[in-house]
């Protein structure tokens, strides 16, 4: 079970991964995911359009409502506070962020996992519902949507994928 926050379901969105998501692993998100999902859809532009895939697909996600959550940081904003209060309630397994800033905070705070979508990627090619090349081909399409290329995150990603 898989709790997502915003930027990663607009990741994997923006790569056209959203069906293969929700048909391989059980997503949950907030509705304060949702929200910020909703708002972000608004923008004529590619993360725009990203968001209102996702919200596409959202019967086919677990949307909870969750008690504020006490969590206020610099770094750590109200949807990722929101997942990680969400985490616990429904004991899921990992959560899911590409909020790189807050990523130091999240894996600090989470009782669980914090992954990021290159690995959610990588999980598909292990289970065969991805080939290896489409892998990487949405990952550069995330990449370039998400102004990732040439930086160590980058880097990292399509390091997950060498033989």
């Amino acid at each position: 079970m898989i709790v997502a926050d915003t930027s990663a379901l607009v990741s994997l969105a923006s790569g056209d991964v959203m069906a293969l998501l929700v048909e391989e692993f059980e997503v949950h998100t907030t509705d304060l995911v949702i929200a910020e999902l909703e708002s972000t859809a608004e923008y004529d532009d590619r993360s725009g359009r990203a968001a209102e895939t996702v919200l596409d697909c959202r019967d086919e996600l677990g949307v909870h409502s969750v008690a504020d959550s006490s969590i206020d940081t610099a770094r750590i904003d109200a949807g990722e506070a929101s997942c990680l209060t969400l985490v616990r309630e429904i004991d899921a397994g990992m959560i899911l962020t590409d909020d790189h800033r807050a990523l130091p905070e999240l894996q600090a705070m989470a009782p669980v996992e914090v992954v990021t979508s290159p690995i959610v990627l990588k999980a598909l090619v292990e289970r065969n519902a991805l080939d290896r090349q489409d892998a990487l081909d949405r990952l550069d399409t995330i990449a370039a949507d998400r102004s990732w290329l040439d930086t160590p995150i980058y880097r990292h990603a399509r390091g997950l994928f060498r033989d």
